[in-house]
């Protein structure tokens, strides 16, 4: 590993513009943090089974070249999360950088390049991991080399987590480490993963930060009905019952409810839309259009549909053996994406009554990502975020953002943990594209990834530098 001589102190007093304070040569950093990234993807951390303790250690021995001390907590001994801390004066409470070391499987012959030998091609990085979650990960050790390097007195810790589990197993990962070791990562805001830039013409125009996110509630639906030949039909049918239930439940209208992110949301991209567009955004949570804004959603825009309720959507129906044998129960599982803040219970008595059929059992997944409210926008970590994007992106408007999906933030928004999602840098093209996160042929550009340390820079000296905030 090297180091790179590119980090000059400039001794300028009260200056608070981390761009001005320290001179650093962005490519340079940038080809440092890809050759990270590349050696994270060869490291195959599939979950399941995850292996994370290879990437763990990996970092631990990058940290170690430049005497920075780090320390793995494992619940199995194959699992394992690495803890480091850049300490400040401790006068102000810490921040937390954190990234996920497992990744999704693949099928590898589907892809182009193999998924684990970290190709460059074409200014991307190709790999398992490089949008999810490697990118952040190389990102949060290229922060902390940063930091320790340039000597940065900070009135904050700077605490950075390579967590493994997040890929559906976090009780090895952030579950552990909030359970049984809170008081290593307890932070007073929190940056991780789940936002993004999006590039227009080679300038970044929205800057998407993560606020809050749709708690995963998933339930099986079990039909229970007589057996018998397939030639006498019988009312208790047990595969027609279970597809008039999942009929019912695609087919159910949750209402509508903004909450403080999506409200901002959709109130700033009315103004970077026009004409029907920005009518709709603007207009989402008036009575007299609602309805008819919600039902072109409904027929156009599934993220915005999904985005201002909970939503139902079948994936699995299990029924039946043999052709000419009626089966005693079908089975069906429905992905259920709650909005913060929405009643468990009183959910699944509405589903029920939905269903309306008292021979359909409703059984909910157990739970393992808590409820926990959005993150504000009004406090000095989404400040800060808006005023380093306004400052490096001076065409952008900051979007918070309300995550269809899952991440691990909501444990440590449970906790109290204000917690921002950001990303790299991405034309619409690519957004749109098939080479995102758990997609064959996953890569990111080397370019936004760079620019992805930038901006994760600028925000910890602005929130953390002793002399550097707003």
């Amino acid at each position: 590993m090297r180091l790179i001589p590119i980090l000059v102190f400039l001794s300028l007093p009260c200056v608070s513009l981390a761009e001005d304070r320290y001179l650093i040569d962005w490519e340079d950093v940038g080809d440092e943090t890809v050759d990270y990234l590349v050696d994270l993807v060869k490291i195959d951390s599939s979950n399941p089974p995850g292996n994370e303790t290879r990437v763990a250690e990996y970092l631990q021995a990058v940290l170690a070249a430049e005497g920075i001390e780090s320390e793995l907590f494992a619940l199995d001994p194959d699992r394992a999360n690495l803890v480091t801390r850049y300490r400040g004066n401790g006068s102000k409470p810490p921040i937390l950088i954190m990234g996920h070391t497992d990744v999704v499987g693949v099928q590898a012959d589907k892809w182009t390049e193999p998924p684990f030998e970290g190709i460059r091609k074409d200014g991307y990085v190709w790999g398992r991991g490089t949008l999810d979650d490697k990118d952040n990960v190389a990102a949060g050790l290229m922060i902390v080399l940063l930091l320790n390097r340039l000597d940065v007195e900070m009135d904050r810790d700077i605490i950075f987590l390579a967590e493994s589990g997040e890929e559906g197993t976090p009780h090895v990962g952030i579950n552990f480490m909030v359970d049984k070791h809170w008081d290593e990562i307890a932070a007073e805001y929190a940056l991780a993963e789940g936002g993004g830039m999006q590039d227009v013409d080679g300038h970044v125009h929205v800057v998407g930060v993560q606020t809050t996110e749709k708690m995963p509630r998933r339930a099986t639906l079990v039909a229970r009905g007589t057996a018998g030949h397939g030639s006498r039909p019988r009312p208790d049918n047990a595969v027609a019952m279970i597809a008039d239930a999942v009929s019912r439940a695609a087919a159910w209208e949750t209402p509508v409810r903004l909450n403080s992110t999506t409200r901002a949301y959709f109130e700033r991209m009315a103004t970077l839309n026009d004409g029907d567009t920005a009518f709709r955004y603007a207009n989402i949570d008036n009575p007299e259009h609602q309805t008819a804004i919600d039902a072109w959603f409904r027929l156009h825009d599934p993220l915005h549909y999904s985005s201002v309720r909970t939503s139902v959507t079948p994936t699995i129906i299990d029924a039946g053996f043999r052709k000419n044998v009626i089966p005693s129960e079908a089975t069906a599982v429905l992905d259920i994406r709650m909005l913060p803040g929405e009643d468990v219970a009183g959910f699944y008595r509405e589903l029920a009554a939905v269903i309306d059929n008292p021979a359909i059992e409703i059984v909910p997944e157990d739970i393992y990502r808590p409820a926990a409210p959005p993150s504000p926008i009004d406090n000095e970590m989404f400040q800060v975020i808006e005023a380093v994007s306004e400052r490096l992106y001076p065409q952008s408007t900051t979007l918070p953002i309300m995550a269809t999906g899952a991440t691990d933030m909501s444990q440590l928004r449970a906790k109290g943990t204000p917690s921002y999602g950001i990303g790299p840098a991405r034309t619409l093209e690519e957004i749109n594209s098939r080479f995102g996160a758990h997609s064959d042929d996953e890569r990111v550009s080397e370019d936004s990834l760079q620019e992805m340390v930038r901006f994760l820079w600028n925000i910890v000296i602005d929130i953390g530098a002793a002399d550097g905030g707003l």
